[in-house]
Order: C-alpha cells, then structure tokens, then sequence
C-alpha cells in the first residue's frame, strides 16, 4: 500500500483528495525557503549529536551500520525539562463536537507563519513494514529539535534502498496522500481558546492525513501522534489497528498460534510479547510489542515500527539489554569506571526515562506475520478478574475490549485534579483513536464472528488484593497456546469461561467480592450506555454492545 505524494494539475483543487483546508496549511510549510531536507539517518545523527544540549554518551550503538549509521555512533541522550510524558487533553480532532477547526486553523495558520524566522529540518519516513502496508509521511520540525527528528527516524522506517524498493512496487492508494506532520516544540501558545495552559496543542484531521503538534518537547507525542494517523488510515482501509503485541508459536507438531495483546504502557504487554518461556517452543516470533494492524479479511499482521520506544526503568545501566538502545531520553548520566560517559537509567532523574531499542534487541523480530491470529487477549488491571477468563459471544468479546479497565500510566501527563489510581476505562487500550469507537468495535467483533479468532481478559494487577505475578500470567498464556487450558463455565455467567489458576480462584460466595464484580461489570454497563449522548454521540456503540454486558451484570446479580 502506497500514498500518494504527486498530482497532475488537473487533480488540484477544493475538495479532491488531499487539498483540504488544514492540510493545505500544513503541506505549504513543507516548501519553504527555509527547510532543509534531512535525507539519511546519517544526516540526522551529525545534527542530533551537534545539537545544543545534547549529551553524546560513550555507549556504543551496536551494529548501526546495519540500519543506516556510521560504525562509530554513539547512543544520544537528550531531556525535555519537566514534560516527561504524553498530554492527551491537548488533542483536539477535527469532527469531534465541540471542536472549532475555524479557529483551529487560524492558530495553525499563526504557529506556520511565525516558524518563517526559523531554519526548519523535514524528514520522510515510512509507516509498515510490508509492502502490504507502507504509508509514506514527512515530519517538519524547527532547529534546534534535531533529537526528535533523529528519533522520529528512528522510531519509524528510515529510506532504506530495500524498503524504497519494496515501497514502489506497492500499490499505490489513489485516495490516501501522504502523512504531513508540522511540529513546533517551541511553540509559545495562544490566548485565543481553552488550549493556552499548558501552551501546547496536538490538532489531528485523520481523514486528510495531517497533524499539528505545537508546544510538545515530549517525543512520545510525535511517535503517538504519528501513529495516529496511520492507524486511522488503516482503519479506513480494512484494518483493525492495534495498540498492543503480536507474536506467533511455532509448538512441536509444527503448528502455529498467533497470540495478540492489548494493554496500555505498563500493563505487562511487552514482557508478553518478548518473553521467550524458557526456549520451550521450537521458535517464536515477534511482530512487535506496541503497534501492528491485522488484515481484516486475511487475519494476518503487519508491524508498523522497526524499533521498540521502551522504558528504562526496568533495564539498569550495566543491563546486557542496554547494548541495544540507540537514543535516550529523560534519564540522567555520569561517568562509569573507566571515565567514560553512560546513562543513569531506573528513572533516577524521573519517571518514565525512555529510550529507543534497534530491532536487533528481539532476534527474532519479524515485520509481517502471515499466519491467522489466533487469539485476542485484553489486559486489564480489574481487581475483580482472575488471571484468565475466556470470552463467548462476539460481541462480549468485542465489548468487554471497548470497555478495557486499567490504571494510568507513568507515560502520561495527567491534567491538574485527575486520581492517578483510579480504575479508567481506555477501550482496546488504544488513547489514539480519532475515528468513531464503533469502527473498531465490529473490526474486533467480526474477527470473533468471522473469523473465530478466541478473545480472553487477562488481569496484570491485582486479584482482590493479591497482586498477579508475570509467572501466573506466563502460565497462563503457555497452558493457552498448548491447549492445556481447562476452561469451564463461571458461576451464573453463560459467556464468560474461567481457568482457575492456584492461588486465584474467585470465591463466589464472598459477598465482598461479589459485590465488587457486579459493580465493576456495571461500570462497564454505564461507560457504554453513556456513550450515546457523551460528546454528541461521536463513540456510540451499536445496541448489542450494551446489551451484551447488560446480561453479564443481570446475571451477577442472581448470585
């Protein structure tokens, strides 16, 4: 799948295909006399390394030859100040209600026009790691920000000869332009709407494939930013997208299991993803642990990103694992032994210190899996979940993901007053979806239906005060794969099977307990049926979805 990048002049013009008003503001920028076209990763690193602020440690890149780089790079490191995460109520989407884009643009307009003062770097990558799916974008960011250019090369697919060559043979999507992304990280902000505190804003029209990122140093912003957009367009084209991990089982018989994994930062969906159970399975491999999208008709998967955006707070600086980052972001530094710099990882200086992996860490890193998903896994921080239950019903299934509930995550900036315990639901674990909640409901629905792909809720926090261990949870997905689990019916509830694990096991005749299952279950009831009149009805989900967990609570409420 390709984009479209040039036109004939006779398809120039108001309303056809990627001359839209925001866009058009945000494409112009691209070809001013003051942009610099950044061609190589090699290119980029010379302006990261020399860029002021930047610390060049004496961590070695492994093998950067491999994918772009000088045999001597070095791993980067650059802070933002205190912005160490994401800021979600900055986003404002063209087509939600409430949104003034009229006003938007305006802002927009101003925020292009005062960058005239400013060299400008503009960079071109792809997002998809298969012909299957590549899509093309630019991002166009000041002087001065030369780490999160470098970063944003790297976090995507740089211009390689090979996917340049994969990229044109490709099928060229007439009505998808290119990916225009303008950033302005020194963005002062505006008195003129409710986005002047903090100073930043993230302005999205999905269906045009462009975005504005201003006031936004937090390079998570332009990774998640970015993927939006090619999530979304993937969305428009017959693909569920998926914030989460995929990898495929190849079990002694020779046959495969396909396994993907929903969850939020912190949830436990990349050490699902990368674990290796001991090197029980003749091969595993990983499609990759945060964004992927699966074919809606064929069931198979394509990774979105080469490299893995990974906290550091679990990798300390003499960590083997270290050997593999490339930049970092929001952690400390000093000098070790030998006099030489390294990073001072554990988010001494803060939370959610960053850093970006090469693909190299996970050896057995693929970019496409062309073998079936098998089976779904939402994880959910719920006290009053086991480890494991097993869905039936396909839309049970695809509600009980809409209705995902986990804890916040150290990766966001929460606004001022918001608990950072409380339980929150984020459906599919996906904070970046501009497009109606119903279009990834019956993607996901459909391949239950469909395509009978198993869906399952696995817990990663606490059962009732007992917290679940990556061993119970390990366990669990093995006994999966290897069909070892014995599912049997749970209680009063007709679509919902339960494996009891040891340690685990749900005391039915626990009123405390019950009581705290009806009314999580009922959370879930009241998160969609408010759907229908929250923001005009933009996320309403289909009568099914309700009802679908509505039979779940009238049957808690028999016990």
């Amino acid at each position: 799948m390709a984009t479209k990048a040039y036109y004939p002049r006779t398809e120039i013009g108001p309303n056809k295909t990627g001359f839209a008003k925001t866009r058009s503001i945000i494409e112009a920028a691209f070809y001013g006399n003051n942009v610099v076209k950044v061609n190589t990763l090699k290119e980029a690193y010379e302006l990261a390394k020399n860029s002021p602020g930047t610390v060049v440690t004496d961590m070695p890149v492994y093998k950067g030859e491999e994918f772009g780089l000088e045999p001597d790079a070095k791993v980067l490191l650059f802070n933002d100040g205190s912005i160490t995460g994401r800021y979600a109520p900055a986003r404002r989407i063209t087509g939600k209600p409430g949104v003034n884009t009229t006003e938007l643009d305006k802002i927009l307009m101003d925020a292009v026009y005062d960058t005239r003062w400013k060299t400008m770097y503009h960079a071109e990558v792809f997002i998809g790691l298969d012909p299957e799916f590549m899509v093309k974008a630019h991002l166009l960011i000041p002087e001065g920000e030369e780490n999160l250019l470098y970063s944003w090369m790297l976090n995507f697919q740089y211009m390689s000869d090979n996917y340049v060559k994969m990229y044109k043979s490709s099928k060229l999507y007439e009505n998808e332009p290119d990916i225009y992304i303008f950033s302005d990280p020194q963005w002062v902000g505006t008195d003129k709407t409710d986005i002047s505190d903090p100073n930043c804003l993230c302005y999205f029209n999905t269906d045009t494939n462009c975005a504005g990122i201003l006031g936004m140093r937090y390079f998570g912003e332009h990774k998640k930013g970015t993927l939006t957009l090619a999530w979304a367009l993937a969305n428009r084209n017959g693909y569920a997208s998926c914030h989460g991990g995929q990898k495929e089982y190849t079990l002694e018989d020779g046959s495969k299991y396909v396994a993907a994994v929903f969850g939020l930062s912190g949830s436990g969906k990349s050490t699902l993803t990368h674990a290796k159970h001991n090197d029980k399975y003749p091969s595993i491999k990983v499609l990759h642990d945060d964004a992927f999208i699966i074919n809606a008709e064929t069931c198979s998967s394509v990774a979105l990103e080469p490299t893995y955006f990974d906290k550091t707070a679990d990798y300390p600086t003499a960590c083997e694992d270290n050997k593999f980052l490339l930049t970092a972001q929001n952690c400390s530094a000093t000098l070790d032994e030998e006099g030489k710099v390294v990073l001072v990882t554990e988010d001494v200086r803060n939370g959610n210190g960053r850093a970006i992996k090469s693909k190299l860490w996970s050896p057995n890193r693929v970019d496409k899996i062309e073998a079936p998903v098998n089976a779904i896994f939402w994880i959910m921080k719920d006290p009053t979940i086991p480890p494991v239950v097993k869905l039936k019903g396909a839309s049970l299934a695809s509600v009980m993901g809409a209705t995902l509930a986990t804890k916040r995550s150290t990766a966001e900036r929460l606004a001022a007053g918001v608990d950072p315990n409380a339980l929150v639901v984020e459906p599919y674990a996906n904070p970046f979806r501009t497009y109606p909640l119903v279009n990834d409901y019956e993607k996901f629905k459909s391949l239950v239906e469909s395509k009978n792909v198993d869906c399952y809720i696995i817990n990663t926090g606490e059962f009732m005060g007992k917290k679940v261990q990556p061993k119970d949870t390990l366990g669990v997905l093995e006994a999966i794969v290897e069909k070892k689990a014995d599912f049997k019916p749970w209680g009063p509830f007709s679509d919902i099977e339960i494996f009891e694990w040891e340690g685990f096991v749900p005391d039915l005749s626990d009123k405390e307990y019950v009581e705290q299952l009806k009314a999580r279950m009922q959370d879930r009831l009241n998160y969609v049926t408010n759907l229908d009149e929250a923001e005009g009805g933009f996320n309403k989900l289909p009568e099914d979805a309700a009802a679908a967990i509505k039979k779940v609570v009238d049957e808690a409420n028999t016990l």
